[in-house]
């Protein structure tokens, strides 16, 4: 019986293997290339378009996307630029703030939010993040509150929005603006209002990987305020009023017409997009239930989850279930594995420590998230990450 058995186990062990070599060979973080051939000949003529037009600065499409996004969003005013890291700018630019004057930002999100800042002459003021959702800690803003302070800059990490009702209270009665940064939250609601309708300004970014992006570099700014918007639209185009007359010093930031041709496109299936990376992280937390070694992420109740990222907290052994995973072919990412107060360009603006953000740095782990992640392939990465932990 063992020798008739035998070669039944190894072909067993074989067709296991197999399947295993047939995931490590595709999957990834991000598949752009399967959601770009679902959308090829729109994308493709919409390029041919531009490219037959020859209007690759300022072309109807640019225009076209504009009002598109600002009917998607229910934002009065959108304003195309070249990336999210210049919709910061430009946003912190139209405030007529002066330098020194400080900005509230929380202690762990990407460094754009706080690079503009220090570019500006401006002076970043950070506060900890809450454990739960990966937001600033509402409760910690007041005490950072000075005379200097002028803004608050919440930034909607992985995909859901701040408590804007917590911070906009705080604002309205210390006379601050508020700047959304929501380039990893595009479609998230708080409440009635999608993000970016929250605040003062609102700041996206179409990076590629973005829940809504392009084929290289761009961004938007949003406000509902009519002055601020006439003036942001000055700033990202040499700070003129019109052609060769220069009112206020500006900058030259453009959103070109093949990206917006492209985001046209996609514009369309944003809705889709959405649902597909809330259903992956259902399906992730499904898998994961029974792994009291992860926590999945949490959602609140005053806001949707459009999950640009996917991220576990895992105390104490993240590093080794990365090797792991990545040995097995399956990638993660570490967003971030430092924290803007201790990088070395930052680190003279405070001596301050800031616990949970730091506790973040060391335990979160991203997963695969994208459009066309199938529930096979989180089976097996959850799978991965079971074996991992039990054996």
């Amino acid at each position: 019986m063992w020798r008739l058995g035998y070669p039944i186990l190894l072909i067993g062990i074989e067709i296991i293997s197999t399947l295993d070599l047939a995931f490590m060979e595709k999957i990834q973080m991000v598949d752009l290339g399967s959601q770009y051939q679902d959308i090829k000949s729109d994308v493709d003529q919409a390029l041919q378009k531009v490219l037959n037009s020859s209007a690759f600065i300022n072309g109807q499409e640019v225009g076209d996307f504009s009002v598109q996004l600002s009917k998607w969003n229910q934002s009065a005013h959108v304003i195309t630029c070249a990336n999210g890291t210049d919709g910061l700018q430009i946003a912190l630019m139209a405030l007529d703030l002066n330098p020194g004057d400080e900005v509230i930002v929380p202690a762990f999100t990407y460094i754009a939010t706080v690079e503009v800042i220090a570019l500006l002459g401006l002076v970043p003021v950070f506060v900890d993040v809450d454990p739960n959702t990966f937001n600033i800690d509402v409760n910690q803003i007041e005490s950072k509150v000075s005379e200097r302070t002028k803004v608050i800059v919440p930034v909607h990490l992985y995909g859901q929005c701040a408590d804007m009702d917590a911070i906009n209270a705080i604002a309205n009665q210390n006379k601050l603006f508020v700047i959304e940064d929501l380039a990893q939250a595009i479609g998230s609601r708080y409440k009635d209002k999608k993000a970016g309708n929250n605040g003062h300004i609102g700041v996206t970014s179409f990076f590629p990987s973005k829940n809504l992006g392009c084929f290289g570099d761009g961004g938007a700014i949003f406000t509902n305020d009519d002055e601020l918007a006439g003036k942001i639209k000055m700033i990202a185009n040499h700070g003129q009023s019109k052609k060769y007359y220069h009112d206020i010093v500006g900058v030259n930031s453009r959103l070109d017409t093949l990206q917006a041709a492209i985001l046209n496109v996609k514009l369309k299936k944003l809705n889709r997009y959405i649902e597909a990376r809330q259903r992956a992280a259902s399906y992730y937390d499904q898998h994961l239930v029974d792994v009291s070694s992860v926590v999945v992420p949490q959602r609140m109740k005053d806001t949707t989850h459009v999950f640009h990222q996917y991220t576990l907290k895992i105390p104490g052994r993240r590093d080794e279930l990365k090797s792991y995973l990545q040995n097995n072919g399956i990638p993660s990412m570490i967003y971030y594995p430092l924290i803007i107060p201790d990088q070395q360009a930052y680190n003279h603006y405070t001596s301050e420590s800031f616990q949970i953000s730091k506790s973040l740095s060391e335990t979160v782990l991203s997963l695969p998230m994208h459009t066309h992640l199938k529930e096979e392939t989180i089976s097996y990465i959850c799978g991965k990450i079971k074996e991992f932990f039990h054996g």
